[in-house]
């Protein structure tokens, strides 16, 4: 591990040449260029929330992922908000420099108290919900702006959802948790001020660029609204806005998740994220992965998925455009089916094209790779499954492959091999032998196995529906040579042989 502070932009380039992971505060800014400089990258990791300092889109396209700590400073967050919120309401920095100065003032900073007053919240998520619980205590009555949020759930936290434009009419305080994008950057600005009433307290514990804070420094001044208290801003750092030295106004410093439990969390989350990237393993928290969280029933199936993916790719004997495979098709049955499987699609992709490319393959890349290999993925799903609770079908070309996990231990097991019913565990080195259904192809296929020094793990044979055929699967210690491989492919009876390392 290397660590280096306070890299300017041209030493950052020199110092990700080589490197596989890069964990990164909210000063250091990823850019294309660096992520073009970091050809070894497998992950960047933000110890925090905020990812307006890391190209993502850049990033997925290398196939870099991209993971945070979101929940990380939830609670330092929102605590700090409701800091602001008392400190805007009470005058409290004001009033303290005042005092230092040599001044008592105790009538020029008369405040407002919170019980009573409507408390407009934008962006009902984790933090929102945390000063939504908080402000309640102090008997604010709240309203809330998310469209991403059920009126049901709202109200189960006394929340009334209202629109945007309805919120800025009604509230005496808003607090904004929001991530900086398009749709939101200068959300707050001059037509929206413009509806609020005079008594309104913005506070702002989210990202710089929400609030317009030439408009917003112009409504406070004007007494347009009554004040305002800011911790984030469109530019950091700075020591320059408008804003600042408006006896209305509250500002720090980007303080929201500088708690010593926050950094702690931070750290800790994103050191997990990171060894879980390297190790090729699925990351919860990674941004620029196309599904959503692996549930606790999804999970156990990652790596059979994977393992899947790599034996089908054996099967196959290629990539999809060299071996005119144009679509993949893949089936979830039983309980799996009633969760979010994308996961899962991901994690046999992995395994197909890692084994069959060459490349390195993830979860963030592994869609672009089939897009780029002419491969049609199909995913379908239904909670029916006759033979198992839970099954794995890959079907492609002339190939199919099932798997499910087995028994208290939920053993990965292959159960269907090109359409013939088998029951192995899917080994690292595996022969799949195609052959007629007659008397003396077992001992042929062993004997020429044996002799040639590898040593049997497991077999398993399985007959197909129409009778006249059969098929081995045969698990080793290690692969079998070409030669051998020759000699069995010229056995009388031997339709077929893939030598498959999963």
């Amino acid at each position: 591990m290397d660590v280096q502070l306070d890299l300017t932009p041209e030493q950052l380039l020199e110092a990700v040449v080589g490197v596989h992971a890069l964990i990164i505060r909210s000063a250091t800014k990823v850019t294309a260029e660096v992520l073009a400089a970091g050809t070894d990258l497998v992950v960047v990791g933000r110890a925090g929330i905020g990812l307006d300092n890391v190209d993502t889109a850049a990033a997925t396209e290398r196939g870099v992922m991209v993971v945070n700590a979101p929940q990380s400073n939830t609670l330092s967050a929102a605590e700090h908000t409701m800091a602001l919120l008392l400190a805007s309401a009470r005058n409290v920095p004001q009033a303290h420099a005042a005092l230092v100065q040599g001044r008592w003032e105790r009538s020029k900073w008369e405040g407002v108290e919170l019980s009573d007053k409507t408390l407009g919240i934008i962006g009902l998520g984790r933090i929102g919900k945390l000063v939504a619980q908080r402000a309640m205590a102090f008997g604010m009555r709240l309203v809330a702006y998310d469209p991403f949020v059920s009126e049901d759930r709202a109200r189960q936290i006394n929340v009334t959802l209202v629109t945007l434009d309805e919120l800025v009419e009604q509230a005496d305080f808003i607090t904004l948790h929001l991530a900086k994008t398009p749709e939101t950057v200068g959300l707050i600005g001059k037509e929206m001020l413009a509806k609020a009433k005079p008594s309104l307290r913005l506070v702002n514990v989210a990202r710089g660029g929400i609030v317009d804070e030439a408009a917003l420094a112009e409504a406070v001044s004007s007494g347009q609204i009554a004040g305002a208290a800011l911790d984030v801003f469109d530019t950091e750092p700075t020591t320059e806005s408008p804003l600042f030295g408006l006896d209305g106004v509250v500002v720090t410093p980007h303080l929201g998740a500088s708690t010593v439990e926050a950094q702690d969390k931070a750290g800790d989350t994103i050191a997990e994220m990171v060894m879980l990237a390297l190790a090729g393993d699925f990351v919860p928290f990674a941004v620029n992965v196309s599904a959503a969280e692996a549930s606790a029933s999804i999970r156990p199936y990652l790596p059979l998925a994977e393992q899947l993916g790599r034996i089908f790719a054996g099967l196959v004997g290629a990539t999809g455009a060299s071996t005119g495979l144009d679509t993949l098709d893949l089936e979830y049955q039983g309980q799996i089916a009633e969760n979010d499987t994308r996961i899962l699609t991901l994690s046999v992709l992995k395994g197909f094209f890692g084994a069959s490319s060459g490349e390195p393959v993830s979860y963030v890349n592994a869609p672009a790779v089939a897009a780029e290999q002419g491969l049609e993925v199909r995913p379908t799903s239904t909670t029916t499954t006759r033979d198992y609770v839970n099954l794995i079908t890959l079907r492609g070309g002339d190939h199919s492959l099932s798997g499910t996990l087995v028994g208290l231990n939920a053993q990965p097991t292959l159960v269907m091999i090109d359409d013939h019913t088998v029951d192995v565990p899917p080994a690292a080195n595996l022969l799949v032998v195609r052959n007629e259904d007659r008397p003396g192809m077992i001992g042929k296929v062993a004997t020429l196995v044996g002799d040639a020094g590898v040593n049997i793990d497991d077999m398993a044979v399985g007959a197909s529906a129409e009778g006249a055929k059969a098929l081995m699967v045969v698990a080793t210690d290690r692969l079998v040579d070409d030669a051998t491989l020759a000699a069995l492919r010229n056995v009388d009876g031997v339709q077929s042989v893939a030598a498959v390392s999963s």
